[in-house]
């Protein structure tokens, strides 16, 4: 075969590539489309159909290496959605490059976090450029002393799209090291041990746990949580003897309420090993003298109905935080060998106004962490004297929160600080002279003046009268007209308070002329428990209309308009999206829903779906009439109607284990065959991941430059 004629070949080869290409463009230019396959359900005398029930898959059907003919069908749907996905947002490819690059340049590649004290070692983590994941250090006595490199998660990473390394716990005796690894990211972790003084990786695994491990003072005997295979859930607590094989482990406490998570951990004194039993209204406590690790755990006071407390020991008592006759919690105190309630003393009183989250006990001093005009405050009371005082953070508008204080015998807590436009910084305040030393400050490679950007705590009307705050930051310069560009952003559930910290992602938004704002509605813990109560249940519908206040309020003060406000939230915060443009679809230009947990319904009826049964008291129980009427009012898959809705972006992780992927993936396969608008609807399927999205260090950032391109898209932002 000569020249010219190969010539003409591989020339004839390439163009009919063209034109596939372009042919698979022009077919894949249409929006995918399901099908439908009718699934009826009753309940409550009341008739559904589900037309894409078809989508769920079981964990067996995703992980088998041959799918069957479901499998293969959810699978196409999904793989379909992806390129329908690529397709729409192919000509922001280069674009969403820059900005991840951009993203990770503001990174510092060969950080390390400040060094903490326990036990005669200081412990830290560095990370070093080019790898994705953590190094875990400690240094015997001095900081001056010889580095030992306790576990490298990049080399254990090795060959695993998804990887995380967790539950880092040292014996007593400082020989052994305790850690926690998956690779699916389903959650459910295998525990492993190293031997820190020769290398050597025991022979010790024990599989299908929460992760963490609780070592006993004997140095051989540890506790951890096992986990329902379906479920997921948290159900038993057992104890591992080193040398031994799982199948030997002790069962030491079973919980039968499918409505509790369980856990276990040691006390900060290092006396006891606590299991604790938790659900939205009550907890739950067994101690055990961690000197006795085969004896008896003991009930700390009995369960009730509806108690929420928390314990810590110091000393010969028990400090509790507790909301026994008050709403925003009071501080008791008990002897050890006197835990049942009917013993606690009153320390702190309840206030009305101030709640009160948690304490930090040192010998000299208690430190009270409280949310107090919807900011967080840490008070320092003196236990010999009881004189008291605020710290001062100098913002009006930020986060502060105690870190690790593992050290009894010390004037010094070490706490954090950040806001919108401050990085989150490390540091140590003298509880005697009342100075702060700064440790650490995050580095924002490139340079970062906060003084370039302003803060406010703006407040919205709410219908029924109540103030809604707002915490927003924008560039100066961004002008109230209009016309600016507004990113919303919102959570709204288990009494989970989106606090206004520094993000040097978000400088991407910032820096190109968006204002970002987080609306604190009820749902959340912003002024105290009554914030959340008036948020769950059958007050929930307040968090949706409470957003689309705050969305109002921002259009009315000319901060945006219809068509630059966008509104963003993730698992629990992507059913407030899915609500909200059931609810409001003419308030916003794009919506970003990410992980949205949005069959409430389905999900809620599911007892073998991972988190339902634990969730009944915050969402309610659809198998209850009266609750499963309340949910129909807003589940979002539910309330899909004909009807005109924003350009939408939504993700998923095909192996995530709170939000199953099928959730979003029929949620959107309803508003293709619903919604009246030609607005784009996009979903971006991560086929190795879960809840959290990609492992690493930097790889999560793909995504986030997906969701910011998609944004400035639609506002016409081209770099």
């Amino acid at each position: 075969m000569n020249r010219n004629v190969m010539f003409v070949i591989i020339i004839g080869l390439a163009v009919a590539m063209m034109i596939m290409n372009k042919q698979k463009e022009e077919i894949m230019i249409y929006p995918p489309v399901a099908e439908k396959t009718p699934h009826q359900t009753t309940v409550h005398g009341y008739e559904r159909i589900d037309n894409y029930h078809w989508m769920r898959l079981s964990d067996g059907q995703k992980l088998a290496k041959n799918p069957d003919p479901q499998t293969q069908k959810v699978l196409d749907n999904l793989q379909a959605e992806n390129e329908y996905k690529e397709i729409n947002l192919k000509h922001t490819e280069k674009f969403q490059e820059k900005l991840f690059d951009e993203i990770v340049g503001r990174i510092k590649k060969d950080d390390e976090s400040v060094p903490y004290l326990d036990n005669g070692y200081w412990y830290y983590t560095r990370y070093e450029k080019g790898k994705e994941y953590p190094i875990h250090c400690r240094k015997k006595d001095s900081l001056e002393n010889p580095e030992e490199i306790m576990i490298d998660v990049n080399k254990w990473a090795e060959g695993h799209d998804y990887y995380s390394l967790t539950g880092l716990s040292v014996s007593p005796d400082n020989r052994l090291l305790a850690f926690s690894t998956d690779t699916l990211s389903r959650r459910i972790y295998t525990i492993r041990f190293k031997d820190l003084e020769t290398g050597e990786i025991l022979a010790d695994e024990i599989q299908g746990t929460e992760g963490g491990a609780t070592w006993a003072n004997d140095n051989q005997t540890l506790f951890y949580t096992t986990k329902n295979e379906v479920t997921l859930l948290s159900e038993h607590i057992d104890r591992h003897t080193l040398g031994t094989p799982q199948i030997d482990d002790m069962r030491v406490f079973t919980e039968n309420d499918n409505t509790f998570y369980i856990g276990v951990y040691r006390s900060k004194s290092d006396k006891y090993i606590i299991i604790y039993n938790s659900s939205t209204l009550v907890s739950d406590y067994q101690i055990l003298d961690a000197d006795d690790p085969f004896g008896e755990f003991r009930s700390f006071s009995p369960r009730e109905t509806e108690h929420e407390y928390s314990i810590e020991h110091y000393e010969d008592k028990f400090y509790i935080v507790t909301n026994w006759d008050a709403t925003n919690f009071r501080l008791m105190e008990t002897s050890e060998n006197s835990t049942s309630k009917e013993n606690w003393t009153e320390v702190i009183a309840h206030r009305e106004d101030v709640l009160l989250n948690g304490i930090d006990v040192f010998a000299n001093y208690l430190v009270i962490s409280e949310r107090k005009d919807g900011l967080r405050q840490l008070r320092v009371i003196n236990q010999h004297t009881n004189d008291e005082h605020y710290m001062n953070f100098g913002e009006s508008v930020y986060a502060a929160y105690t870190l690790t204080n593992l050290n009894f015998d010390t004037h010094i807590l070490r706490y954090g600080f950040t806001s919108l436009k401050t990085p989150f910084s490390t540091l140590d305040y003298n509880m005697e002279t009342r100075e702060s030393t700064l440790l650490k400050q995050s580095e924002v490679v490139g340079g970062h003046n906060p003084d370039r950007y302003i803060t406010e705590r703006l407040y919205a009307t709410a219908r029924d009268g109540k103030e809604v705050p707002i915490s927003i930051v924008y560039k100066k310069g961004f002008k109230k007209n209009g016309k600016g560009n507004v990113l919303l952003y919102a959570y709204g559930s288990y009494g989970a308070t989106m606090d206004p910290t520094f993000s040097s992602t978000r400088l991407s938004l910032l820096d190109r002329g968006f204002a970002f704002a987080i609306a604190h509605i009820r749902g959340s813990q912003t002024y105290g428990r009554p914030w959340y109560e008036d948020g769950k249940m059958f007050n929930k519908m307040n968090t949706f209309t409470d957003y689309i206040d705050c969305s109002q309020y921002l259009i009315q003060e000319n901060f945006t308009s219809v068509d630059h406000l966008f509104a963003m939230g993730g698992s629990a915060g992507g059913l407030l999206m899915g609500a909200v443009v059931n609810l409001a679809p003419e308030l916003y230009k794009g919506v970003v829903a990410a992980v949205p947990f949005v069959d409430v319904i389905n999900t809620m009826m599911d007892e073998t779906i991972p988190l339902t049964s634990n969730e009944w008291d915050e969402w309610g129980n659809p198998k209850v009439k009266e609750e499963y009427d309340y949910i129909m009012t807003y589940s979002p898959y539910d309330n899909v109607s004909s009807q005109d809705y924003p350009n939408m972006l939504v993700t998923t992780g095909y192996f995530d284990s709170q939000v199953q992927y099928w959730e979003p993936q029929k949620w959107v396969a309803k508003l293709r065959e619903l919604k009246t608008d030609d607005n784009v609807l996009l979903m971006h399927v991560n086929m190795e991941a879960g809840h959290g999205g990609k492992s690493g260090r930097f790889r999560r950032y793909r995504e986030v430059a997906l969701e910011y391109a998609f944004m400035f898209d639609l506002v016409g932002i081209k770099r």
